[in-house]
């Protein structure tokens, strides 16, 4: 019987308000994040934190003090393994890996080894690559398995943002919402889709960093599934955190824009698949403000996948593509997907090695 343990990739959130410091000191001094001076970044990554720490308890308060990211995450690794289960010759287990706390990759790791895996599959549940996020989360993963002598036949899924079945469900969620919005707005209302992705800095992006690339090709991919002419739609980012210019245009001036135009909004997450601070705070709250204040005449948000049959059957649709591929790094459609200007993409760190 071979054991198949499928780690689960995530960014992981504070599970009280006394881990939002840490938390955020995690995120901000991981050199991927903040990519300043190694000598700095320990001091300059606590400062940012201990300016944060109070917007975000303040965010944090909202949704009961916690993020619910972790239960989510277990439950899709859950939804996962009953996707999975019954195949000859093959037993299937999730672990968790969050990045920025518990449980880490050191603890996944561990388990992993206890259960007695024989072959390991990364599989993040970011659906577009970037250093920020699933490069990072690789990172923690091959140090927390190296330091245990983990070694096993491992692959890593490094991305799936225009797998057919992913858009095909996220497309479904976003036809439901659409009918809803349709059905409380006047006859004649126009209405946009918002996509609204977390941001980047855009040096990262000028670097090679693939991220809005991917972006784009999954909101492509999902309005084709969607297949709804003449769609208005927008491709937008949230959640900047620093001074420095960052992609765009900006989610809240997309707000602005359908306030102008006296548009109704319809916004959709597309790349976080679980619900989390910057979809029940950012987008739930804070914009809807932001929305109502500016007088657009609608605001609607397609949910998250989270355990959605149709998502869960499209990552285990990926998962066994991956293992049958039998490549070390395999995109969803098994090479590489990025233009080569996108230096940053894994596949081009692989070859270069």
């Amino acid at each position: 019987m071979e054991k198949v343990a499928i780690v689960l990739l995530n960014l992981g959130g504070p599970d009280s308000p006394q881990a939002v410091r840490p938390f955020l000191e995690n995120l901000f001094t991981d050199p991927a994040i903040l990519r300043v001076p190694g000598f700095i970044r320990p001091w300059l990554g606590k400062f940012i934190a201990w300016r944060r720490e109070k917007p975000a308890q303040e965010n944090y308060a909202i949704i009961g003090g916690r993020s619910p990211l972790l239960e989510l995450t277990v439950a899709q690794g859950q939804a996962l393994e009953g996707a999975l289960a019954g195949e000859e010759g093959r037993e299937y287990r999730c672990f968790v890996a969050m990045r920025y706390w518990h449980p880490f990759s050191d603890e996944a790791a561990r388990q992993v080894k206890e259960w007695g895996a024989t072959r390991v599959l990364l599989l993040p549940l970011y659906p577009q690559y970037s250093t920020t996020t699933t490069g990072s989360s690789q990172t923690a993963w091959d140090e927390a398995a190296a330091k245990i002598g983990l070694s096993v036949p491992s692959q890593t899924l490094c991305c799936w943002h225009s797998d057919d079945d992913f858009a095909a469900a996220t497309a479904a969620m976003v036809r439901e919402s659409l009918r809803q919005a349709q059905a409380s707005l006047a006859p004649g209302q126009k209405l946009r889709v918002l996509f609204s992705a977390h941001g980047l800095p855009e040096t990262i992006v000028k670097q090679g960093d693939p991220y809005q690339w991917q972006v784009e090709q999954t909101v492509a991919a999902v309005v084709k599934a969607l297949d709804e002419p003449g769609l208005d739609h927008v491709v937008c980012y949230q959640s900047r955190v620093t001074p420095q210019k960052w992609i765009g245009p900006s989610t809240e001036a997309e707000i602005e824009r359908a306030a102008a135009g006296k548009v109704a909004l319809l916004v959709c997450p597309i790349a976080f698949v679980s619900e989390h601070s910057e979809t029940l705070v950012e987008l739930d709250v804070e914009y809807r403000e932001i929305a109502d204040h500016k007088g657009v005449p609608g605001y609607f948000r397609v949910p998250a996948q989270n355990s959605d049959a149709a998502f869960i059957a499209s990552l285990a649709g990926l998962a066994r593509r991956t293992l049958a591929a039998e490549r070390p790094l395999c995109s969803f459609r098994g090479g590489r997907q990025c233009p080569k200007t996108h230096t940053d993409c894994p596949h081009a760190k692989v070859r270069a090695a």
